[in-house]
């Protein structure tokens, strides 16, 4: 065999592992589209049910949302009205109610009753107690001196 016919076989043997070669990565990448296929199909198929639970799900919260606004604007419209009603209580009995009670202060003062300690006995008829019996305050000044 002569130089050019060994340099076609081996072009020949090169071409046929280079071809051989090419459709081994093209089963690969054929088996690889149809996976890939699969997979995007399956996604697909569970992602639907999902967005539509998801779209579900959404439009309930607006709906609870739109009640809690409603609650809410309701709560501040009872809080207005209840600062007013408030105001004008204190504005209608407010002064006179601090004048009666003024006025009932006076009057305890007058009859010498004066609201200073009414249910507190007088400093001579208070006791203290030691070890189980009271000393009138007379000898309770003389034991402290």
């Amino acid at each position: 065999m002569t130089g050019g016919e060994v340099a076609g076989i081996l072009v020949a043997v090169f071409w046929a592992i280079l071809v051989s070669f090419l459709a081994v990565v093209l089963v690969r990448l054929a088996q690889t589209l149809r996976a890939t296929t699969k997979l995007v199909a399956d996604v697909t198929e569970q992602a639907v049910p999902l967005l539509a639970d998801a779209s579900a799900t959404v439009r309930s919260a607006q709906t609870q949302l739109d009640r809690v606004d409603a609650i809410a604007s309701d709560v501040q419209e009872v809080t207005s009205n209840a600062s007013a009603l408030s105001s004008t209580v204190a504005t209608a009995f407010g002064g006179p109610l601090v004048k009666v009670a003024a006025f009932g202060y006076g009057v305890r003062k007058a009859l010498g009753r004066g609201g200073d300690g009414e249910d507190v006995p007088r400093a001579s008829s208070r006791r203290t107690v030691l070890v189980g019996r009271t000393v009138p305050s007379s000898r309770r000044r003389k034991q402290k001196g």
